[in-house]
């Protein structure tokens, strides 16, 4: 693999995962991608590879690729899934992927790849599990906390777990929306409705306010 010098910002780097959603191979393909230093990344101390984002973008550009990459900020919905079930993550991935609105979901197994990608994917919406192995909802979610990037960022928590045990953990931070497991995907669906209803209602007052100041 060829040595690289860690970029300053995580804007620069992202995870296996998503560097195979960003270029629509697998994972087996972008780690074989790596070894032919057709990528350019480099490991961590805990063993975790990193690729870098400037290489995605010229292997892009070298295979005429079109991808998430290069769609306009607001034309679609960013979310990011951390489910470490499955069963559950494929079934909310499946609904996003056939849904008639504007989104583009991110599905990931646990915390650590959420964190390590979550800059670069810069989502609108976050949903997480927190009973997770490893890095589990509420590190994720107590780390994004500390970091003013993701502050405007809608945040969903689907658990299984009681209030009492949620409260026993450190409870959540303020502004979560919980929504307990068995998930109602009518519930869901409407999530989704509702908030891009709000975010269209935001986008054409903030048109009709900019209007209004030019004509004045």
């Amino acid at each position: 693999m060829q040595t690289y010098t860690t970029p300053d910002t995580p804007e620069d780097y992202c995870g296996t995962t998503y560097a195979a959603k960003l270029l629509g191979l697998s994972v087996g393909t972008i780690q074989t991608l790596v070894e032919k230093n057709e990528l350019q990344a480099w490991k961590t101390q805990g063993g975790h590879r990193r690729i870098s984002m400037p290489s995605i973008r010229e292997y892009q550009r070298k295979h005429n690729m079109l991808t998430v990459l290069s769609e306009p900020r607001d034309q679609r919905l960013r979310v990011l899934l951390v489910e470490d079930d499955a069963v559950t993550r494929e079934m909310l991935r499946g609904y996003c992927n056939r849904s008639n609105m504007p989104v583009d979901c991110t599905a990931m197994s646990s915390g650590l790849e959420a964190l390590i990608d979550i800059a670069s994917i810069k989502p609108d919406v976050l949903i997480t599990d927190l009973d997770m192995p490893g890095v589990d909802g509420f590190e994720l979610l107590r780390t994004l906390r500390q970091n003013p990037q993701f502050n405007r960022m809608t945040t969903l928590v689907l658990s299984a777990l009681t209030s009492e045990v949620i409260e026993s953990r450190g409870g959540l931070p303020e502004g979560c929306i919980f929504m307990a497991k068995p998930i109602n995907m009518d519930w869901f669906n409407g999530f989704f409705t509702a908030f891009l209803a709000s975010r269209y209602a935001d986008a054409y007052n903030s048109e009709a306010v900019q209007t209004a100041s030019h004509n004045a």
